[in-house]
């Protein structure tokens, strides 16, 4: 059935006891069977999926292929009891103006839509890990694949399906047992302090190693003798800001120049005065 079929207008879906969600009813029975469990990702997460699968992108994945597979709801009413209307819109999944629901799009499990979302994924990933970890020999398409098809079996034999979501997950998620991958990238900071910590000391090693020569050796003489004359002039710096100083204990002069008119103004005085006491007496 084409994603565009209008015979899927709504759905009704109920919350799990995995806090999953699960369609109970739709407007199409006959090509939609929920006996056996028929999952769909809420809002929270179809972003988290997109935002996993983006580090994909460099490896061939199309976002657009989660549009494709999909078919998109909205909430439509609250009925109560963990249960929910939805109705079918035909929005964007990348960039949607109001909270969405998936619903995979599984008619055809081989070569529908969703088969071959998961085919693309499970292919970019393994590219993905093949091109940043060192692995022995080359991971391939079918180990993940096995891996999946166990999850399944684990799943039907306790009694319940496997959720699209961790379906998803797993792929986007995968990583072989003993191996580990760091897609966080450092601070542009952190990083430049830490390339200049490693070559400073670097450097410092190779200067520690390098042995002297003959030219070295010129190159202290030449810094010693610098330093010599530094001194010297230093020295010669110092005598000529010596020498204003014993100037400077000379000057008391002009204090003897004070005193001289006032000494001469008290003998005046003392003069015109016998002299008038003489002048009596005769």
């Amino acid at each position: 059935m084409p994603i565009t079929s209008p015979k899927l207008e709504w759905c009704v879906i109920r919350l799990g006891q995995d806090m999953n969600w699960w369609v109970e009813e739709t407007s199409d029975p006959i090509n939609w069977d929920t006996i056996d469990g028929l999952s769909i990702l809420d809002p929270r997460q179809m972003s988290h999926l997109i935002e996993m699968a983006d580090p994909l992108v460099e490896y061939g994945f199309r976002l657009s292929n989660f549009d494709q597979a999909f078919y998109k709801f909205r909430v439509s009413k609250d009925m109560g009891n963990g249960r929910i209307r939805l109705e079918r819109v035909h929005n964007s999944l990348l960039h949607p103006n109001e909270p969405l629901f998936a619903l995979p799009d599984i008619i055809d499990e081989e070569k529908g839509p969703y088969a071959d979302l998961l085919s693309q994924l499970i292919h970019a990933r393994i590219q993905m890990l093949n091109n940043l970890i060192d692995f022995e020999e080359h991971v391939t398409p079918e180990e993940l694949e096995e891996e999946l098809r166990e999850a399944q079996n684990n799943d039907y034999l306790e009694g319940g399906s496997t959720h699209i979501f961790n379906e998803l997950l797993h792929i986007v998620e995968y990583i072989p047992e003993g191996y580990e991958l760091d897609l966080e990238e450092e601070e542009p900071v952190e990083a430049e302090e830490k390339k200049y910590a490693k070559d400073l000391s670097e450097f410092e090693e190779e200067e520690a190693n390098i042995e002297e020569d003959e030219t070295m050796r010129w190159e202290e003489e030449g810094e010693e003798e610098e330093k010599e004359g530094f001194g010297s002039e230093e020295e010669g710096e110092e005598k000529e800001t010596k020498k204003p100083s014993k100037a400077s204990k000379k000057a008391p002069a002009p204090k003897k120049e004070v005193k001289k008119p006032t000494k001469k103004a008290t003998v005046k005085k003392q003069a015109s005065f016998t002299s008038s006491k003489k002048t009596k007496k005769k």
